[in-house]
């Protein structure tokens, strides 16, 4: 009888030892922890890799592709050179990151030469270009086709084209018509004004900021409006003697400008703003002539832990589209492990484990399940990083919804969405 209940109870010895460690694990595999092995050792904050890639061409002799790199903005390096287009003439090139892929709209004939389209070409890696598509302007008469700008709101890829003749040049939108990027709609007036040229829009909260260059004063001028298509007001008159304007969002949330110094010749210059009225003294830059900026922003694999739950996001191992996200207790496991990739002002978050990205699933009810896809051109990957004090929240483009824990707090719970609120539910831990 004392065999037997020795027996007994090294079994439930055994038995309890396989809960603790079960509990240790993702997944609820056993996973044997030493006494020397911490269960919760120090975890390093994910680095953060931040590049500009700027697009511009060398001179009026010298009308091919150049790509430079920098780390802060200002100060570039040459990544490549020699891609000219279908006619031996590129000029004006604006560089968009999308579905993967790298394009450039850009001019095709030169200043003095008549042209009525406008090209793009893509690439995948910012050296090995092809044009994909020559788009008519579609206005009889004209007689100068220049500087297309990419604008990308909510999903749809427009362009701003400047189209006319000489001293009455006139802002464009064209819109695509699929998500390769080689069809288009036809031209439509953005009523900004006549012999205005190098248009580019920016858009803060619900007004739109549009800069140009007047050609008749020579000044860079800034309009608003509460649509695209205008009516615009004129707010503000920059520097004369400069072409070229481009506009992009930092990190921070402040803003950037680029313009081209045409009239001494001596290549681009930069100024920031904090509310794109007020702008600093122009700092040249030194290279190129009129072009774009993209800013690349690379996170290595960090885990996201929800403040409320203590739990931490995770793929779950499910690899299917559609698969709901999922939520666990702290492990070393990959389904930990998210990527955080910058797209626009926008970020997607891609699972390392199962190689999808985390997706609103176009669901708009509260309580609605995170789903995760493979990687597409739709709003539903993209999120907005908010802060939340020492914290971030997540918003999804297309449902309007934060990522929430729902106070759940049992491993395998699902990801879901809810509207903004104040709860830690939305607040998360980058680590």
């Amino acid at each position: 009888m004392k065999k037997i209940k020795i027996y007994i109870l090294k079994i439930l010895f055994l038995s309890f030892l396989m809960y603790l460690t079960a509990g240790c694990s993702d997944k609820g595999s056993i996973e044997v922890i030493s006494d020397a092995t911490p269960i919760m050792g120090h975890i390093e904050k994910a680095t953060e890799s931040t590049t500009y890639y700027f697009s511009t061409f060398g001179s009026d002799s010298d009308q091919k592709l150049y790509i430079y790199t920098s780390s802060n903005g200002i100060n570039f390096t040459q990544y490549y050179t020699g891609f000219s287009g279908p006619t031996g003439v590129l000029r004006d090139p604006s560089l968009l990151y999308y579905n993967s892929k790298y394009y450039i709209a850009f001019t095709t004939q030169s200043w003095t030469t008549s042209s009525t389209s406008f090209s793009i070409a893509s690439s995948s890696d910012l050296k090995n270009w092809a044009t994909i598509a020559t788009v008519d302007c579609g206005i009889a008469g004209t007689q100068y086709t220049w500087a297309p700008d990419w604008y990308v709101e909510n999903g749809v890829i427009r362009l701003i084209v400047n189209i006319g003749t000489s001293g009455a040049m006139k802002a464009y939108l064209f819109t695509a018509q699929n998500s390769t990027l080689t069809s288009w709609s036809g031209p439509v007036n953005m009523n900004l004004g006549v012999n205005y040229i190098d248009a580019v829009v920016v858009k803060s909260g619900s007004t739109y900021h549009c800069y140009s260059k007047n050609e008749s004063t020579k000044n860079i001028e800034h309009f608003t409006a509460s649509s695209i298509t205008g009516s615009w007001t004129l707010k503000n008159t920059y520097w004369n003697g400069y072409e070229g304007v481009y506009v992009l969002q930092l990190p921070d949330g402040s803003w950037r400008m680029y313009v081209d110094c045409y009239s001494r010749g001596d290549g681009i210059y930069t100024a920031t703003s904090s509310d794109l009225s007020t702008w600093s003294d122009l700092t040249k830059c030194g290279f190129g002539r009129h072009g774009s900026c993209i800013i690349m922003t690379t996170i290595s694999s960090a885990k996201l832990r929800n403040v409320s739950t203590g739990l931490y996001a995770d793929g779950m191992g499910r690899t299917s589209e559609g698969s709901n996200a999922g939520q666990w207790a702290s492990s070393t496991s990959n389904n930990q492990q998210w990527v955080i990739e910058t797209s626009g002002s926008y970020v997607l978050i891609k699972n390392v484990a199962t190689g999808l990205y985390l997706d609103g699933m176009g669901r708009t009810t509260n309580g609605s399940i995170v789903g995760q896809w493979g990687y597409s051109a739709s709003i539903n990957q993209q999120w907005t990083q908010e802060t939340a004090g020492s914290f971030v929240k997540f918003k999804n483009l297309a449902t309007g919804l934060y990522l929430d824990g729902m106070g759940s707090t049992a491993n395998g719970s699902d990801l879901c969405q809810w509207s903004s609120s104040s709860s830690t539910n939305q607040q998360w831990q980058i680590e």
